[in-house]
């Protein structure tokens, strides 16, 4: 047989990669999150005071809209599973700490509820776009 120049382990590297393609295509892709049922009379009493966080004014508007839609964050999860690590309720619980100013996904999960909230988005409406673009 000729050789055609090509090592073996390229091959074996391209069987790999078909094998990880076609896994990802016909794999079942993950469920959603399981949004937290929203409290009934949530406040925003132990949400941080955006003033703690005026040397950084974007992080600061953030927790002054968290603290205007507790009752939305409450019943939304938060995709940086802080859930599993930091044994979070919901998004809320996040900016009832520094931990909301230190995490991406917090503030943007956050600042895309504001603005749908103040839109008329329903909570149902907000899981969705938030599953969508952080899920």
């Amino acid at each position: 047989m000729k050789n055609s120049g090509v090592p073996g382990w390229f091959y074996a590297l391209l069987l790999v990669l078909a094998g990880v393609v076609v896994w990802r295509v016909l794999a079942p892709t993950a469920a959603p999150a399981a949004h937290p049922d929203a409290r009934a009379g949530v406040t925003a009493v132990d949400v941080v005071a955006p003033a703690r966080y005026a040397s950084d004014p974007q992080i600061a508007r953030v927790y002054a809209m968290a603290a205007r839609i507790p009752n939305v964050l409450d019943g939304l999860y938060c995709y940086c599973e802080c859930a599993r690590h930091s044994d979070h309720r919901s998004l809320l619980t996040c900016f009832e700490s520094d931990h909301g100013s230190m995490c991406d996904i917090c503030l943007g999960e956050a600042a895309l509820a504001f603005r749908m909230a103040q839109e008329g988005a329903s909570l149902a409406q907000i899981r969705a776009a938030i599953d969508a673009r952080f899920g």
